[in-house]
């Protein structure tokens, strides 16, 4: 009895601290994520001075083509769905049952949900990110998410956001970036530790035209038309 006790409070005070999380995230800025932390204890353990490039810039302070762009690379249906891409998730299954290459299935609300509260892999870790999958597109707006997503998702060695990624890859400012540069940052996404949109390989020059030709047929977040 006094064990389903502590169980039960347990689940109380996640509950309330996981929706204060989000709360406070509707509004307040995100100047640090646990993939910040967790890059930094590795860059020390492997003896390496650890380097956090990221500035919070707000949604309007960042190209439009940057959404536009993360859009068509990595989740086409984010406007519409409510986390969660359950097309998409299906075809995930298929193609590891056929041994094909496998990709993500995650929607840009899952990533930005275990950008902000959670740790890269396992299935504990995925259980976590539905539940504050659902939490965000209960609590914040689509732009909210975006505006979250592009401050804080790993573009580079170190490098964390918009921001950060138009001035050590570009020499601008997020806000400058152009249509040709998001579809190039969207390209690295993937693994932006192994893909540089500072030195593109032919690869992601590929991928970068696929994006732009995908970006035509997606609109603007705040309604506007691409």
């Amino acid at each position: 009895m006094f064990i389903v006790k502590i169980l039960k409070w347990a689940v109380i005070a996640f509950t309330a601290l996981s929706v204060l999380g989000v709360l406070y995230y509707r509004f307040a800025p995100v100047h640090v994520t646990p993939l910040m932390g967790i890059r930094v204890m590795q860059s020390i353990r492997h003896s390496h001075m650890p380097e956090v490039h990221h500035r919070w810039v707000p949604y309007d302070s960042i190209s439009p083509y940057l959404a536009v762009a993360v859009m068509a690379s990595e989740d086409q249906t984010f406007r519409t769905h409510n986390g969660f891409d359950f097309a998409a998730l299906r075809q995930v299954v298929a193609e590891r049952q056929s041994g094909k290459r496998q990709r993500g299935g995650s929607t840009i609300t899952q990533q930005t949900a275990k950008n902000l509260y959670l740790w890269p892999g396992g299935w504990v870790r995925k259980g976590l990110e539905a539940w504050f999958t659902i939490l965000m597109e209960l609590c914040w707006s689509k732009e909210r998410i975006m505006e979250c997503y592009l401050n804080s998702i790993e573009m580079g060695d170190g490098i964390y956001g918009a921001e950060a990624v138009a001035r050590e890859h570009f020499g601008c400012s997020a806000k400058e970036l152009t249509r040709s540069q998001c579809a190039l940052i969207a390209a690295t996404l993937p693994n932006p530790r192994r893909f540089s949109s500072k030195y593109p390989s032919p690869y992601m020059l590929k991928r970068q035209a696929q994006i732009k030709r995908e970006m035509k047929h997606i609109d603007f977040l705040k309604g506007s038309k691409n």
